[in-house]
């Protein structure tokens, strides 16, 4: 891993950095960010995250891709999406969908996605339920990629493999009356051959949660650090990050080191991009509070104060609009507060909640 610098940087300079490139000042209608995709786990999540950031909703799609999880990404991008995502190779593959229930199906490797993707595109040709497109697509791949439920009393094809299968077969992901609803994507391509671009998307990475390692990408890809490795790009900057190699954009070295602490305040949704950062500990040092913003079910939005996650918040519909609660890691000056006010409008409104009533627990 070749780099053409070598610096220190504080942990503070990597989170101005951060703070800044994922374009939480509304600067921009695009902020870019979407390349890494906005997670929308709970469904609304990823309409939160563009609000943070004052961005446009127009032109996005939501897709299962990193990991087989629903992201909101631009249309236009989703070709080249599915191309960098296809796996690079049969043990790059494997190792994606390498659970129990399908352990001899797994070692089909490449072969396993690309069955899998041309069952969406002849069972999903019209708006369907998820369960629907389940059934079809695990009566039309091999045996081995399914697995007996017995809760359904009926064979499925693996989970893990379904959702990650998903954008190669040009689904699209919607939520309707409480389900999932897959639909065929307006712009259908083709099924991939081999992975292309996906150094792309390594530096992708890199630019908007970096400096970052190897493993800490492949987390976030799904995939594993050698397979990450295979693909790494050569135009990076090594730096040292509390005594810790990582690497960024040789491009984005200046906006690092010179980044400062933004006077801002903004309400990040549960799984928002800024909090898929692969290094929590760096985000958030304390070990109890990283528990419980990233908590496996159920976790709660974050509070951004500058650069530092400053607390939690929670919503509640109610017939009057929206309940909003925060819950500060210590007090909160009066400035930050009526920020925090502004916030919580600004949470409502992208809710589509007529009005809020806000509280600091």
């Amino acid at each position: 891993m070749s780099s053409t610098h070598r610096i220190d940087v504080s942990r503070e300079q990597v989170l101005a950095y951060r703070v800044a490139v994922h374009g939480f000042d509304r600067s921009s209608p695009d902020p870019g960010v979407l390349t890494i995709g906005a997670q929308d786990t709970p469904y609304g999540s990823a309409r939160l995250a563009l609000a943070a950031r004052g961005a446009s909703l127009d032109g996005l799609q939501l897709v299962w891709s990193f990991r087989g999880a629903p992201h909101l990404h631009r249309r236009q991008d989703l070709p080249a999406l599915a191309s960098a995502l296809w796996p690079l190779d049969d043990a790059d593959a494997t190792a994606r969908i390498d659970t129990a229930v399908i352990r001899e199906g797994a070692r089909l490797g490449v072969e396993a996605f690309r069955v899998t993707a041309e069952a969406f595109r002849e069972v999903v040709t019209a708006p369907m339920p998820k369960g629907e497109v389940s059934t079809a697509v695990s009566a039309s791949v091999p045996e081995s990629l399914t697995y007996w439920c017995e809760r359904c009393g009926a064979q499925h094809i693996s989970g893990l493999l379904f959702q990650q299968a998903g954008l190669f077969g040009a689904v699209g992901v919607a939520a309707e009356g409480g389900g999932t609803v897959l639909a065929p994507l307006a712009d259908r391509f083709p099924v991939p051959v081999a992975a292309s671009g996906t150094t792309e998307l390594v530096r992708a990475y890199l630019r908007f949660l970096g400096p970052a390692t190897p493993a800490e990408v492949a987390k976030y890809l799904g995939s594993k650090p050698a397979v990450v490795r295979s693909v790494w790009p050569d135009d990076l900057a090594e730096v040292r990050v509390e005594g810790r190699k990582a690497w960024l954009p040789a491009s984005g070295l200046d906006a690092l080191v010179s980044a400062r602490n933004p006077r801002l305040a903004r309400l990040l949704p549960p799984g928002d991009p800024f909090l898929q950062a692969r290094d929590r500990a760096l985000v958030v040092p304390d070990k109890a509070r990283e528990k419980e913003i990233w908590r496996a079910i159920g976790g709660p939005g974050a509070l951004l104060v500058g650069t530092e996650i400053a607390g939690t918040w929670r919503a509640k519909a109610t017939a009057r609009g929206l309940d909003l609660t925060v819950t500060p890691f210590g007090p909160l000056p009066a400035s930050v507060r009526k920020k925090v006010d502004a916030e919580a409008a600004t949470v409502a409104a992208a809710r589509g909640a007529a009005e809020v009533r806000l509280r600091l627990a």
